[in-house]
């Protein structure tokens, strides 16, 4: 079955570097939002942002791990220059976090079920890429490599 979902990543036109819904590793404790500059404006003023268009539509704010953020900024951002990620942190969204399977791709994205709350952005910075057009984050947006526990790696569904 990861062959499977790492065939059909592929085809969608990922790397097979992302998590296929059955992979049954531990998941990160922090997920990011691409943001344009209007929504970052939103958040930072207003402590809130409601969603883009799309999340709007689709009832959720839609987020990506770190290995996803590519494959998100170009897929949905492609020709947008001035973007934003701000990291959320996982643990404090609780209930309202739901991690689900993406039709299109096969992967588990994490989905947030509510506003994104300021209080849940641990950091946002400019949306860089490298030479070969990967997103790369600086450091402060990361999940601190000792955060992770061993109660971290229980089956989290």
């Amino acid at each position: 079955m990861i062959a499977i979902a790492l065939i059909a990543s592929m085809l969608a036109g990922g790397d097979g570097q992302d998590t296929p819904a059955d992979a049954g590793a531990a998941r990160p404790t922090i997920a990011y939002k691409i943001l344009t500059r209007p929504e970052r404006h939103t958040l930072d003023t207003s402590g809130r942002f409601e969603g883009s268009a799309k999340d709007l539509e689709d009832g959720f704010v839609h987020l990506s791990t770190e290995s996803q953020l590519t494959r998100t900024a170009d897929l949905h951002f492609a020709g947008n220059d001035d973007l934003f990620v701000a990291a959320v942190d996982l643990r404090a969204a609780g209930e309202q976090l739901k991690w689900e399977l993406s039709p299109r791709s096969g992967l588990l994205f994490p989905h947030l079920y509510a506003v994104l709350d300021k209080a849940l952005v641990t950091g946002i910075a400019p949306l860089r890429r490298d030479d070969g057009g990967r997103v790369v984050l600086p450091a402060q947006l990361k999940a601190p490599a000792a955060a992770a526990s061993p109660s971290d790696d229980r089956d989290p569904g």
